[in-house]
């Protein structure tokens, strides 16, 4: 046993054991990095100093206004200034964070409000008519709706609510920070997209969303001070943990109220941007911007991308531009990214498609994991051999609590002792993982399984195409077979018979689509393809 057995007097203090928090990293930051930059957002420009008072007073003026450890705030915002101190003030007074998505309906604004039975609300005045609208429709007793303005967008306030501004201009500057007591305590409750019902909660943990944070330094091989640019919504999965990770490192965050080309191009060369998370959608928007709305720049930029694999075309194309991209993969549930592509030396060689076939992949898990992998129905290890489907399954600290007043999801989401993704995958001969497709987006045809992705990768490669995606389209014949949608670029003028024809090329003859159909494709805020909403464009043709 040796004399380690005897642990006598060897326990938990206030010296050695501290629970873990991303708040903790922010008071750091103040000391640390006193004077440097925090956050910049136009003519908003705050230091860390100024960043932690203006939390403290945030937290301040939440819990002033009766809202206890426990409760939950909402916030109907985009990436600006007011949606990164959320992130701490709201934990910082106990309460948990409840980011809601700016293109939801009223109805499920209300659900979300009545659902999670939010104290106060912090609201863009763009969105101040949604959020009132939604009060109007609860059940419950509404929030007390504070108004934060964005007069530089032309978003001033309506007048009709308390102020962002003189909400922290009456608070304390000394408010005392309420820690967790236990790391399990909840810091964000995040809803789903619900595209197939209502919303599910997701839980998240301090320990979870501290781990979630340090843990992606690692990946993105960051180092002291980068520049972090909003891209990802802070409404989606708290921008994958990233405005906690930015205090642990000095960084700057850059916030991006409108993401556009021209916003990013100059972002990138004015304030110096080193890092930012995206869609596949944001980096073919920047492959496919028009030179006058590019800018030059003298530094690599380092890209996570997730939400999609994104297309073997669109990274052979970017890269050359200064962007080093790194494909990540997670879910809400997973507080963001999970998985990455890391890249080896062994891959140096390749070029072009080669090389973008390998870094579509979505790789292995990410440090904070115990443990993600590809298994079958009966919860057994897929053969790793880059053939055989199976299910993402994952366990470790980077795991949600669980759904928010749902035990039934919550049971049947942690079965088998492993969070199940529903995204069906193959595991390469290395233990990388690569998404052959959402288990819902698999086509079935004639009894053989299609990628839909697969489809989507070989269409993208075609010049003219700017978007595509791909769903089953119902069949006499078939079953089901592939039916694409595709946005072509400006001035293109490919048609349906050179698309099928182009993807034959390159697919077996079944997995050709049959139907191709040119539209703007329906989006997500945050850059997904909303294929539920193509499924019944498909089943009506």
């Amino acid at each position: 046993m040796g004399w380690m057995a005897d642990e006598t007097g060897l326990e938990k203090s206030a010296a050695n054991y501290v629970p873990l928090t991303p708040l903790s990293p922010l008071r750091r930051a103040a000391h640390v990095f006193a004077e440097e930059l925090a956050v910049v957002y136009g003519t908003h420009r705050k230091t860390y100093a100024e960043y932690y008072d203006r939390v403290t007073r945030l937290a301040s003026a939440l819990a002033s206004m009766g809202v206890k450890p426990g409760d939950v705030v909402a916030t109907l915002l985009p990436n600006i200034p007011a949606q990164a101190e959320a992130h701490f003030g709201v934990p910082a007074c106990g309460a948990v964070l409840n980011t809601i998505n700016t293109r939801l309906d009223v109805g499920t604004v209300a659900y979300i409000f009545d659902h999670g039975q939010a104290k106060v609300a912090l609201v863009d005045s763009q969105f101040i008519e949604l959020a009132e609208a939604a009060c109007s429709q609860m059940e419950g007793h509404p929030p007390i709706l504070i108004e934060v303005p964005d007069v530089a967008a032309g978003f001033p306030a309506s007048g009709r609510h308390a102020t962002y501004e003189r909400t922290l201009g009456n608070a304390e500057h000394d408010f005392d920070w309420v820690l967790p007591e236990d790391e399990w305590e909840s810091i964000a409750l995040n809803y789903t997209s619900g595209t197939t019902g209502r919303p599910k909660g997701v839980v998240y943990h301090h320990r979870g969303a501290y781990l979630n944070a340090i843990g992606q330094v690692i990946s993105w091989r960051m180092v002291l001070r980068p520049r972090y640019l909003t891209i990802v919504p802070l409404f989606h999965c708290n921008g994958w943990c990233h405005t906690w990770m930015m205090p642990m490192l000095g960084g700057t965050l850059v916030c991006c109220r409108d993401i556009t080309a021209p916003a990013i191009f100059n972002a990138i060369a004015d304030e110096g941007v080193t890092h930012f998370g995206g869609a596949p959608i944001v980096l073919n928007m920047l492959v496919n911007a028009p030179e006058d709305q590019r800018r030059s720049f003298d530094h690599t930029v380092e890209v996570f991308t997730a939400g999609a694999p994104p297309a073997p075309a669109t990274l052979a194309k970017i890269e050359p531009m200064g962007f080093h991209i790194t494909q990540v993969y997670g879910l809400t549930e997973t507080y963001g990214p999970a998985t990455e592509c890391t890249w080896g030396d062994q891959w140096d060689h390749l070029v072009g498609d080669d090389r973008a076939a390998i870094k579509a992949r979505q790789g292995v898990a990410m440090p904070v994991f115990e443990h993600i992998t590809v298994m079958d129905e009966k919860m057994t290890q897929v053969p790793m051999d880059g053939e055989t489907a199976g299910e993402i399954m994952m366990r470790g600290n980077g795991v949600m609590k669980g759904y928010f007043k749902n035990p039934e999801a919550t049971a049947e989401a942690f079965a088998g002792g492993y969070f199940h993704s529903g995204d069906i995958a193959v595991q390469h001969p290395d233990g990388y993982i690569q998404i052959t497709d959402r288990a819902k987006d698999v086509i079935i045809s004639g009894g053989e399984n299609i990628s839909s992705v697969e489809v989507e990768s070989a269409l993208m490669a075609h010049p003219d195409v700017s978007l595509v995606a791909v769903v089953a389209k119902p069949d006499e014949k078939w079953g089901e077979v592939p039916c694409a949608f595709v946005e072509l670029k400006p001035g293109a003028e490919a048609d349906e018979a050179a698309l099928i024809a182009f993807s034959r090329e390159t697919l077996s003859g079944f997995k050709a689509p049959k139907k191709v159909v040119f539209q703007e494709l329906p989006k997500t805020s945050t850059g997904k393809i909303q294929k539920f909403e193509l499924r019944k464009v498909a089943k009506a043709l």
